[in-house]
């Protein structure tokens, strides 16, 4: 018979593993099972991303994140946690998905792609950053689509069209056309987001005042082809020459296993999945949600420096539980 787990975690990034750090001070048998690298949602991130959080609110375990910069960059944000992971000696296994959950008898079956495992309790810490949001136009299945942005000089003397208005839109159109790409902003409502960096909205803003970004306001793309795009506007549509469509229309939950797992998800937006906020219970007894995961398609909610503390909320309700 499988050993049995105080607490399975599924999910590596920075708040499993502020899970697993809290698991493994109440020396509690855990096991973190994540489908991808150490961090995997930051290793994806943009390779000049900077955060928007300090580095002490990146923090996890009270293991001090020190930074040259007055914002952490994703290469220092990647190293601390990689050092973190270290130093706590955690005990993870990467590139292991986990395909089903199931309790029977009071005790949760979990098979992987590499196992199978059996836990008291269950934390479902897997993030929202690997499904995004599509389209769903003709064309958005071209190679030249992508829904994640990476290194700008990919893109150098192309003519690219980024979707979106948010942080993630925003620094791809400026670093693209830093390196020589022409770029349009294609914009469904009438402005920059307001949550965008404070340090980089008036350099977009500075950038389409002097005509070197274009801009489509209240616009939406709805065809993509080889070397053009269809953008429909106040005006009706418009088609203009394009290399390269870069889709940051954000991304959500994956909702489908939140499901298969029994957890309740309401039909509607913003479809945040049922738990209990003082102790991140679901409605599963012994089945935890931390992280992003919780805010549902509410993905701006939640981040790493507002929800370290669901660790020690997790960990406290399991013990509690666990008392006679």
């Amino acid at each position: 018979m499988e050993k049995l787990y105080d607490v399975l975690i599924i999910g590596a990034g920075p708040i499993g593993l502020a899970c697993g750090i809290a698991a493994k001070r109440e020396n509690m048998d855990y096991l973190i099972l994540d489908k991808g690298c150490l961090v995997n949602s930051l290793y994806r991130y943009p390779v000049n991303m900077t955060f928007f959080s300090t580095a002490e609110k990146l923090e996890i375990g009270n293991v001090p994140f020190v930074s040259t910069n007055p914002k952490p960059k994703r290469a220092e944000a990647l190293e601390y946690y990689r050092r973190a992971y270290t130093h706590f000696d955690l005990n993870v296994r990467l590139f292991e998905e986990v395909t089903s959950c199931t309790k029977v008898g009071g005790i949760f079956q979990i098979q992987s792609t590499k196992g199978s495992y059996r836990a008291k309790n269950v934390i479902v810490a897997t993030g929202f950053y690997d499904i995004p949001m599509h389209l769903n136009i003709p064309g958005e299945n071209l190679a030249k689509v992508s829904h994640y942005y990476n290194d700008p000089h990919y893109y150098a003397g192309q003519r690219v069209v980024v979707v979106g208005a948010s942080n993630s839109s925003i620094d791809a159109a400026l670093e693209t056309y830093r390196k020589g790409a022409k770029v349009t902003l294609v914009i469904r409502g009438n402005e920059i987001s307001p949550r965008v960096k404070y340090w980089v909205k008036p350099d977009i803003e500075n950038r389409i005042a002097a005509g070197e970004i274009e801009v489509r306001y209240y616009s939406n793309l709805t065809k993509i082809e080889a070397q053009q795009v269809h953008i429909s506007g106040p005006k009706g549509t418009e088609i203009i020459a394009n290399d390269f469509v870069i889709a940051l229309t954000g991304y959500r939950p994956n909702f489908e296993l939140l499901r298969h797992f029994n957890i309740d998800i309401p039909e509607t937006e913003p479809m945040i999945p049922s738990h209990d906020p003082t102790t991140m219970e679901t409605n599963i007894k012994g089945m935890y949600l931390a992280g992003v995961v919780c805010g549902g398609l509410n993905t701006h909610l939640w981040f790493i420096e507002n929800s370290r503390i669901h660790a020690d909320l997790i960990i406290a309700s399991i013990q509690a539980e666990a008392r006679p």
